[in-house]
């Protein structure tokens, strides 16, 4: 699935969440959002590092988490690129791909 594509289906949920829920999604909402999901991405990581409580979860669950919280900080930063109107191809390949190495 390309990015766009992705993006599209991410914000249909997300739409659909926020009506569901009376959440008011204002620009506000998506960068707070995002820290919330960063955070709980940390909460994940450092139980499955053991550097937290694991809640009596197993190691598959830890990591299971932690893969969830990631493509929640994911879907996040597709909905404020979307929000803002940033093709986050152009840039990624603005900011990073410029210093890939030449072969």
């Amino acid at each position: 699935m390309q990015i766009d594509e992705l993006s599209d289906e991410v914000e249909q949920v997300s739409a659909f969440y926020a009506e569901r829920h009376g959440i008011d999604r204002s620009d506000d909402w998506f960068l707070l959002k995002l820290n919330e999901e960063v955070g709980e991405l940390t909460q994940a990581y450092l139980a499955r590092a053991g550097q937290a409580r694991d809640k009596g979860r197993s190691a598959v669950e830890l990591e299971g988490d932690f893969r969830s919280e990631l493509a929640d900080v994911f879907a996040q930063v597709l909905l404020i690129a979307r929000r803002f109107h940033v093709d986050l191809s152009d840039e990624v390949a603005r900011k990073w791909l410029v210093w890939k190495p030449s072969q």
